[in-house]
């Protein structure tokens, strides 16, 4: 299986022609879209920009997605405006990772996204979604402490966005393509978690799974700026368990357990609190 970092492709509204675009722009190393970053790219060119990068990330080139938006226009007669058209720019992407590599499936992380499993799974009939839930407390703690430029800025945003994506999906997802794993479990009992993940997408066993870190990926030699690629290169860590801690103060900690404690509960996540409250 070969599996890919995000590709964000919600936007812009004429995605195939700014991707185009934006290629141009890369190859002649247009200024307005230096570093590839927020911080350094035009606003009007960062969507497309940074769709590029996330598509060499995943071991495409720029030859790769030129072709493949330019393919799909012709067959769509669009400029990928619509999310199925958008959704079949994403499958032709994987398809083509799956061939290079020949790998019986491919994969993509969804992020925020897997709280519309249901739009998504009728788009992608064939498709099952794992679902990586991390204790809520923690991922707040990351969104406020590391990633504040685009994650969740307070307490309250950091719970119920928790909250949102992690009871959602399990309303509306399709009946034997979605599994729930939680990432502590992932992370402290690797075999037993992955052999559910695959058994899940009716993938045989195979030990390399449990040694990543060593394989070849397009992310680890083209991270451009990926803020978990250092990570992603290493062995599973249990370290980051637990890190809210002592990232957060008691009255962050108490604030998320207050709107999201059921659900904390619901999942085996011990309280810091006696009584989470009512809601969640």
């Amino acid at each position: 299986m070969v599996v890919g970092p995000e590709i964000d492709f919600t936007d812009p509204v004429n995605l195939g022609p700014h991707i185009l675009a934006a290629c141009d722009m890369i190859d002649r190393r247009d200024p307005r879209l230096a570093g590839a970053t927020k911080e350094t790219v035009d606003p009007e060119w960062f969507d497309g920009a940074h769709f590029v990068v996330q598509c060499e990330r995943f071991g495409l080139d720029r030859d790769d997605v030129r072709n493949l938006v330019i393919g799909l226009m012709a067959e769509r007669g669009t400029d990928l405006s619509s999310l199925d058209d958008r959704c079949r720019l994403i499958d032709s992407i994987g398809e083509l990772r799956r061939e290079q590599t020949g790998a019986g499936r491919w994969g993509l992380k969804l992020q925020r996204r897997i709280r519309d499993i249901g739009t998504y799974a009728a788009i992608w009939p064939q498709a099952h979604f794992i679902h990586i839930i991390r204790d809520g407390r923690d991922l707040a703690a990351s969104h406020l402490k590391t990633v504040p430029d685009w994650g969740y800025r307070t307490i309250a945003e950091a719970a119920n966005g928790w909250l949102e994506i992690v009871t959602r999906p399990r309303e509306t997802a399709p009946d034997g393509r979605y599994l729930e794993v939680r990432y502590e479990d992932l992370v402290a009992r690797p075999r037993q978690t992955i052999e559910r993940m695959l058994e899940h997408l009716g993938l045989p066993w195979d030990e390399a799974v449990l040694h990543h870190a060593e394989h070849k990926h397009a992310l680890f030699d083209k991270p451009w700026g990926h803020p978990a690629a250092e990570a992603a290169a290493k062995p599973l860590d249990t370290g980051r368990r637990g890190r809210y801690r002592h990232d957060l103060t008691p009255a962050e900690i108490e604030e998320f357990e207050r709107i999201a404690g059921k659900e904390l509960q619901h999942l085996g996540y011990d309280l810091s609190t006696p009584d989470p409250g009512s809601a969640g």
